[in-house]
């Protein structure tokens, strides 16, 4: 169906995750008219099928596996169990929430929604196909932003079903959980949700293709993710390849896996697929603009957001890793100042990560290997929270803290926790590195006690050989 009319705004911004919502409410703060235009639900995939619902349960199969063991701790229960219905019903409502909370800022700031799919027919002209088959012509008179974010990779050799093979969007929202989780993928997706259904009871089998889980991470602070995994009696295949799926007469899979030439069969009964995402920019007429895509098929941007093409902006995922939501936020408020007019690239020196693992591992800046590869000269102060009294009084001690510094300034470098809360904790680390502190500022900052945050100041003073809790080596 032709498209009606046409309608003028200042900016136009494709998505409603969390890139897209941020720039069109920092748009309307400084006057711009904007359109938020989202094909499926406000808040993107974060809110509603990523970070939201998978912290959500996560929560509560922490919470499921502190009642399981009360005992240790005077505290008596009752034979418990999960409802897996009923904690999607909760998950659901927060999410719904959340979704409600995104469209009144949008309102609350002068953002326009519109729920449909967008493609650019010029750099200034976006045309949104609705639900109702109707096509709606938007004109930008300054620019058009690209946040449509990422989907998971699909396996040819693992294609989808939506029951037993899934992506996290359905993991997400089990309403039962699974006697026997294969995950194929071992990066934070799927060792994020594969051990919540751990925790609930699945066995768990990890099946990753590199020698190391979590790639990127501190090699040293997975290890412990990985410990805890083995306690639960989960499995994982390292330089491991899956190769396809068998079905069974009882209804289950044969997750068929070659690990260096050895076969090995897998009995499952969902199999996870969580190798990655790629960039969500099919059918928004990016090619026949000429934008810039890289070999992923990101879209190639500046330092101001900006693609090839004058007036096309992309932020978030469909621009390329870190695929971050708090990277995608930093983003879109960025672009709305640079269309705005405002003098402003992205100036962030550290862009922290956080994987909500058990225990949690979160990190910013350089890793020891990082900075080696560097040629960098580097000094190195960890602090274990199974020294600090907060952990001890919270029954959570495994882990520690690890400071990176430069040996010559004392400069901290990188930061990384596996530990309770790390991906709180993190936050003080990243003004460190913002503020380009040295280790002695943050030792000598004072930390309160009882806290978790006196292990940063440990690990701080670690590096000089002056933390007060530990013996200094």
């Amino acid at each position: 169906m032709e498209p009606s009319g046409n309608k003028r705004y200042d900016v136009i911004v494709i998505g409603a995750g969390p890139g897209g919502y941020p720039c069109a409410i920092r748009l309307g703060q400084l006057g711009l008219s904007v359109l938020c235009v989202e094909k499926e639900k406000p808040g993107g995939v974060c809110l509603n099928w990523g970070c939201i619902p998978s912290k959500a349960l996560i929560h509560a199969a922490s919470q499921f596996e502190e009642i399981s063991r009360a005992a240790t701790k005077g505290i008596t229960v009752g034979e418990i169990g999960v409802d897996a219905g009923q904690l999607q019903d909760w998950k659901d409502g927060i999410v719904a929430r959340l979704n409600k909370g995104v469209r009144g800022l949008l309102k609350a700031n002068g953002a326009d929604y519109l729920q449909g799919s967008a493609t650019m027919s010029s750099a200034r002209t976006v045309v949104v196909s609705k639900a109702d088959g109707q096509n709606e012509r938007f004109e930008a008179s300054k620019a058009v932003v690209v946040a449509t974010g990422a989907r998971s990779i699909e396996l040819p050799a693992l294609p989808f079903d939506g029951e037993q093979i899934i992506s996290a969007k359905e993991a997400v929202s089990l309403r039962a959980i699974p006697r026997r989780l294969a995950v194929v993928g071992g990066g934070v997706i799927g060792l994020e949700l594969g051990t919540v259904y751990q925790k609930l009871g699945s066995e768990l089998h990890v099946v990753e293709a590199l020698p190391q889980l979590l790639a990127g991470h501190d090699a040293e602070c997975v290890r412990l993710v990985e410990r805890k995994i083995r306690k639960r009696g989960g499995k994982m295949y390292k330089k491991a390849l899956a190769t396809g799926t068998e079905r069974n007469t009882d209804g289950s899979l044969t997750l068929n896996v070659d690990q260096d030439g050895k076969a090995i069969q897998i009995t499952a009964d969902t199999v996870l697929v969580a190798v990655g995402m790629r960039p969500s920019t099919a059918g928004l007429g990016l090619e026949e603009l000429g934008v810039e895509l890289d070999d992923k098929g990101f879209i190639a941007t500046d330092d101001r957001c900006q693609s090839n093409v004058e007036g096309i902006y992309a932020i978030g995922d469909v621009s390329g890793p870190p695929l971050l939501a708090h990277k995608a936020t930093k983003e879109g408020e960025l672009v709305a100042e640079v269309i705005a007019g405002q003098d402003v690239s992205k100036h962030w020196k550290a862009m922290p990560g956080a994987t909500f693992t058990d225990p949690e591992i979160a990190g910013v800046g350089l890793t020891a290997q990082s900075a080696e590869d560097k040629g960098l000269s580097i000094k190195i102060g960890k602090f274990p929270f199974a020294a600090l009294g907060k952990a001890l009084a919270m029954d959570h001690a495994e882990g520690f803290v690890k400071v990176i510094a430069d040996a010559d300034s004392g400069r901290v470098l990188g930061v990384h926790i596996v530990g309770p809360e790390a991906s709180t904790m993190i936050s003080e680390a990243v003004l460190s590195l913002e503020l380009g502190a040295t280790v002695e500022q943050v030792m000598s900052a004072v930390h309160p006690h009882p806290t978790l945050s006196e292990a940063y100041m440990e690990a701080a003073a670690n590096v000089l050989k002056q933390a007060i809790h530990i013996q200094n080596r």
